[in-house]
């Protein structure tokens, strides 16, 4: 089987977790905030606070945000539904704003929209979380606009985009938001394991998730309500979790670092291959916006349902017959059962819906060789013609 995402290890990976696992620490020592740096030097922020996932990471940074009851979150149906639930965390209420046809991102036109309509019925926002998926970036210049207009915070769900840039800047670099979350599973760009992290520019914001990560717990006497009794001593100033991440994970995700740009173009080469060698095929092949550099995380083909009578269930399951391990980034979270139970339900969303029923995302990793991306290629030429 071919899968649609893969870790690339190398010695080097080893060798620096190795290293961590004789050292003397395992956790909470030096060589997580050296991962912090490299991620938040490579993006230009300001801060960066590494969390065990991705999940995490967005979770604290909407309590730094203090979303709370009474709050609404406003997110992509298409993404994974980590983007919606980190509101529900915090108490607030969840709702999405359908994606642009094209980047199959939240779409700002719609954004603009449904504001409008909220504005007047007094249910603004409080967050907003463009999802950059595929690791193509959203339209953060037009988000950011309204949120100024309409006093929303911005998060950034980059989890697919590390290495990307938007308007020639880095993807991280928060210019155009609050906070901008990484994550570091094995099929992201770049690997820690499992491992998320959050960026901003916000020292206060930086400040407060660092502390959300650690069950709310300081050592600096500064952040605590009254003097030390001592040298041992520590505080809980709030109600964190536990949140962190290890020294292994750190040690291998700064390993990787090294190679970030390297996945990236890697990623690149193989999208252009298949540009070029899907062109016959009835199916969309993936657009970028000309604002922005994906980090390419996933190769997304739609079908199109107009040109072949192959249902997109038969297309799908005959790629998996032939070991071909193609996937489906994401089924539309308002059509999840537990969000169907909160009353959203199929039509909401339209534009999320028609991409759910033709997306199907190919095998594309930076170990990928061409004779893989061939076979690739065949069973998909198969599959549609059976």
């Amino acid at each position: 089987m071919i899968p649609y995402g893969r870790q690339d290890i190398a010695q080097a990976d080893i060798d620096a977790v190795v290293e961590v696992l004789r050292s003397d620490f395992l956790t909470q020592g030096p060589v997580v905030p050296r991962f912090e740096k490299a991620v938040a030097d490579y993006c230009g922020a300001g801060h960066a606070i590494a969390a065990n996932s991705a999940t995490s990471a967005l979770h604290i940074a909407c309590l730094a945000l203090d979303l709370g009851p009474g709050d609404w979150l406003w997110t992509s149906p298409i993404t994974f539904v980590a983007s919606a639930n980190c509101g529900l965390y915090c108490g607030a209420k969840v709702d999405f704003v359908d994606i642009d046809p094209r980047t199959y991102n939240l779409c700002p036109q719609a954004l603009e929209r449904k504001l409008v309509v909220a504005e007047r019925e007094g249910r603004l926002p409080k967050v907003v979380v463009p999802v950059h998926l595929c690791g193509q970036p959203s339209a953060m210049a037009a988000i950011h606009a309204l949120g100024q207009r309409y006093g929303f915070a911005i998060i950034e769900d980059a989890s697919h985009a590390i290495g990307g840039r938007y308007q020639d800047a880095p993807i991280g670099d928060c210019r155009y938001s609050d906070v901008t979350v990484f994550s570091f599973h094995p099929v992201k760009v770049v690997t820690s394991a499992e491992g998320g992290m959050a960026l901003t520019n916000n020292a206060r914001l930086a400040e407060r998730m660092a502390l959300l990560r650690s069950h709310g717990i300081t050592r600096d006497p500064a952040l605590m309500t009254h003097e030390p009794d001592g040298p041992w001593y520590y505080q809980q100033v709030d109600l964190g979790f536990n949140y962190r991440m290890t020294e292994l994970q750190g040690a291998l995700g700064l390993s990787q670092m090294a190679r970030l740009d390297e996945f990236v173009a890697r990623r690149h080469v193989l999208a252009r291959r298949y540009d070029e060698m899907l062109q016959s095929l009835p199916i969309i092949t993936p657009w970028q916006h000309p604002d922005g550099y994906s980090g390419l995380h996933l190769y997304v083909v739609r079908l199109q349902r107009d040109k072949s009578n192959r249902h997109h269930r038969d297309v799908f399951s005959a790629m998996r017959e032939q070991g071909i391990g193609v996937n489906l980034h994401y089924i539309p979270v308002h059509t999840q059962p537990f969000y169907q139970r909160m009353g959203f339900k199929t039509g909401d969303y339209p534009q999320s819906e028609a991409y759910y029923e033709e997306a199907i995302s190919l095998p594309m990793f930076p170990a990928m060789s061409e004779a893989q991306q061939d076979q690739v290629v065949e069973a998909l030429t198969r599959a549609l013609q059976v």
